[in-house]
Formats: C-alpha cells, sequence, structure tokens
C-alpha cells in the first residue's frame, strides 16, 4: 500500500482513515501517538493489577501473622505501568491510583 495512492486519486479518504483506524498495536503511529503505553494490551493492564492485589494480600498475611518483635516486613511496590510518571516508591499515590483505581478510570480504560 502505498500513501501517495491517496494523493493520486486511487486511494479514498474513507479507506485510508479504515487503514489508518486498524493499525495494529505495535504499529510506528500509535507508538508515536501514545508512548509505550500502546504496547500493553488490557490484558497486560489487568495482570498487573492481579499480581499487585496479590503482592498487597501476600503482604498483609505475613505482617498480620509476624512476630511482634520481628521488623516490619515492607510494603510491595506495584509493577510500574507504561506511561506513569509517578514515583513508584511514592506509595500514598501509587496504591490509591494503580492498585484500586476509581470507577471512572476502569470505564475510560474499557471504554
Amino acid at each position: 500500500m502505498d500513501l501517495l495512492d491517496w494523493y493520486r486519486g486511487r486511494l479514498s479518504s474513507r479507506r485510508l482513515a479504515v487503514l489508518v483506524r486498524h493499525l495494529p498495536r505495535d504499529s510506528a503511529l500509535a507508538h508515536s501517538l501514545h508512548g509505550e503505553a500502546s504496547e500493553w494490551t488490557t490484558t497486560d493492564h489487568l495482570l498487573a493489577v492481579v499480581v499487585d492485589q496479590l503482592a498487597e494480600a501476600n503482604w498483609m498475611f505475613a505482617t498480620v501473622n509476624r512476630d511482634e518483635d520481628t521488623e516490619p516486613i515492607d510494603p510491595p511496590q506495584p509493577v510500574p505501568r507504561p506511561g506513569t510518571t509517578a514515583d513508584p516508591l511514592d506509595r500514598s499515590t501509587a496504591l490509591a491510583s494503580e492498585v484500586t483505581p476509581s470507577p471512572e478510570k476502569v470505564a475510560r480504560f474499557f471504554a
């Protein structure tokens, strides 16, 4: 497919729009528009949330069942997501926004 065909009149604007709209997630256009976030699929995001939730549950279980005299266990770090600039060591914002997203964020994600 040659993009000059659109200029020459052999490729309609509608066909060009359909081709661009259905480019694969790993295309150069998607990468330039969305950056590293285009490399993650919905499944990848959901798996990252599952891993974070499991790590939190294991941390809570270990914290509750440890001896009172031992040092507290460090909380787990969330899986880094592409396209986020939040400091992964800042637990106050990382857990609140990544592990348990708001219903609005979930709706936007699946829209």
